[in-house]
């Protein structure tokens, strides 16, 4: 079995993983990243998806200028939405100019131990030691289905991510569940799919984004709050702008605003494409799912107590996610056992540090720390700047911070 060190282990190459790698890489640390450079967008995500968040909100981290989104698509405006590709090609581009040597390898198991304080095992079967470890495993392992439909196979039920192609459901009846954009977004593109959705959501009705205004009178500035990654408002820009003092608040205020900012709503710009080939019920809460024939039958009921039967041959949860270090089968069973958390999600230091030294935990997993900013891509820099800036102050430097390069020109 093979055997390496390195200063620093990255777990996932999605954009919280790439900006750690980024900000680490510019301060002269041996670091290694493990995955597949914006896997999960490209396998997980639905072709034809746009993304919800503005083109100044969609940047990975990066120590030097030149690498936002913007940068890279100069033309890009507010209010225009950008397509789930060019997404994907603007993170694998940021990847080959700051992290250009990662490993498509898949990590195993993390375990405690070794000199240097981790041991990582690899899909290759290699194992390296390190003194850091960081844990960007984007949402993924936290995909929700709610309980009123666990336990079905999965050929009647599945979740939003677990779809790339949806043209599998054309000519079928699909029952989408949730109110926010992946919903309405998977409703739409299955109806393009030329299946026959039906989006049922417990909110009495949809709420929808309102169109971005650029450039905003000063009258709407003052009144509205400024424009930040999570939108507009003073508090807003304050959760987007300022994480490390959302960690300050108590805990359930924490929880109100992660709940609360940015509720369940549609894209202003996907609101004409939810037409009459889409079936929409609002106003239902789950009450069971049970297989019928070759399909499945999913009961609710509104405030009432009315029942109403939804018939489908499958249902997709558009159900969100829910943090949960139980759920990162590759940390050893001691590690799961002794990372402190509540309602499982980790507990994490003003540096992402989990309660064991050197463990970190980027991206979702730290919203309940940092706030609602940590779903976003937006959050990926402050989150790989304050990673980076701890791991140094406790690890000697190995070598000169490597020069900062300039990137290539625009296409």
């Amino acid at each position: 079995m093979n055997e390496s060190a390195s200063d620093v282990v990255i777990v996932g190459a999605g954009p919280y993983g790439l900006s750690a790698a980024a900000h680490l890489r510019n301060v002269g640390l041996e670091v290694r990243v493990i995955g597949t450079p914006m896997r999960f967008w490209e396998e997980n995500m639905p072709e034809g998806m746009f993304l919800k968040s503005e083109p100044f909100a969609s940047s990975l981290g990066a120590p030097q200028a030149g690498m936002a989104f913007t940068d890279r698509h100069p033309g890009w405006r507010t209010g225009q939405p950008i397509p789930l590709d060019t997404f994907i090609a603007y993170g694998r581009w940021f990847a080959a100019e700051t992290v250009p040597d990662i490993e498509t390898a898949e990590v195993v198991s993390v375990e405690r131990g070794g000199p240097a304080g981790y041991v990582v095992t690899l899909s290759t079967g290699e194992t390296a030691v390190t003194r850091a470890v960081v844990l960007a495993v984007g949402v993924g392992p936290f995909a929700h289905i709610p309980d009123e439909l666990s336990g079905m196979p999965s050929w009647l039920l599945s979740h939003s991510t677990a779809h790339r192609d949806l043209t599998l459901f054309a000519g079928k009846d699909v029952a989408v569940v949730g109110a926010g954009q992946s919903a309405l977004e998977t409703a739409v593109l299955l109806a393009d799919a030329g299946a026959r959705p039906h989006v049922v959501a417990r909110r009495g009705a949809l709420d929808w984004n309102t169109v971005p205004r650029e450039p905003r009178p000063l009258r709407a500035r003052i009144a509205g709050g400024p424009r930040s990654g999570l939108g507009t408002g003073y508090r807003t820009w304050l959760w987007a702008e300022r994480p490390g003092l959302v960690r300050h608040l108590p805990y359930r205020r924490r929880q109100r605003i992660v709940r609360e900012t940015l509720p369940p709503a549609g894209a202003w710009w996907l609101r004409d494409r939810l037409d009459e080939r889409v079936q929409v019920t609002t106003g239902r809460q789950l009450v069971k799912a049970v297989e019928q024939d070759d399909g499945i039958a999913l009961t609710t009921v509104d405030r009432t107590g009315d029942r109403l039967v939804i018939e489908a041959d499958h249902i997709i949860a558009a159900t969100g996610f829910v943090p949960n270090v139980q759920r990162l089968t590759m940390l050893s069973p001691e590690i799961r056992v002794r990372v402190d958390t509540r309602l499982g999600a980790p507990v994490l230091t003003r540096d992402f540090e989990s309660s064991l030294p050197g463990l970190y935990f980027a991206g979702l997993a730290a919203a309940a720390t940092f706030g609602p900013v940590m779903r976003f891509v937006h959050g990926s820099d402050f989150a790989g700047r304050r990673i980076a800036h701890h791991i140094i102050r406790r690890t000697p430097r190995l070598r000169p911070a490597p020069r900062t390069l300039e990137p290539e020109g625009n296409p």
